[in-house]
């Protein structure tokens, strides 16, 4: 009975326990993200601070930041239903947010593994927007 008991205790300490698994969220890599920008239905979203952004960013995306205040109200004027496309400085803060847009009900994110960081290392170009 102990034994049973015991059992029953770890199966339950390992359901809650198990990470998030999100099936709305992909990690591509840069090649596949060139792929999805060409999709005319992706939106794309670059979530790093504006300061970054002007460091240099993928052409096509918008800017909304991770950290405003602001964030949770700019989101919702983006459509649910379509896929979302989502890079930051290394991949960090897009986990964060991709966890908090299926929260809110986005049906699928694409999430750019190894962030902006990663694009650049594989050879690919930033824009810098105009002074």
């Amino acid at each position: 009975m102990k034994k049973n008991i015991i059992l029953v205790f770890l199966v339950l300490i390992s359901i809650s326990c198990k990470q998030k698994s999100y099936d709305e969220v992909q990690l591509v890599s840069p090649e596949e993200m060139k792929e999805l920008m060409l999709l005319e239905d992706v939106q794309l979203i670059d979530i790093r601070t504006p300061k970054e952004y002007k460091e240099g960013y993928i052409e096509g995306f918008q800017n909304i930041d991770f950290m405003s205040k602001t964030f949770d109200e700019d989101i919702e004027k983006l459509d649910k239903t379509k896929p979302v496309l989502l890079y930051c400085r290394t991949g960090r803060r897009t986990a964060n947010c991709s966890e908090k847009l299926v929260e809110k009900g986005f049906v699928k994110i694409y999430d750019l593994k190894g962030g902006v960081t990663q694009w650049k290392f594989s050879g690919f170009d930033l824009k810098k927007p105009k002074q």
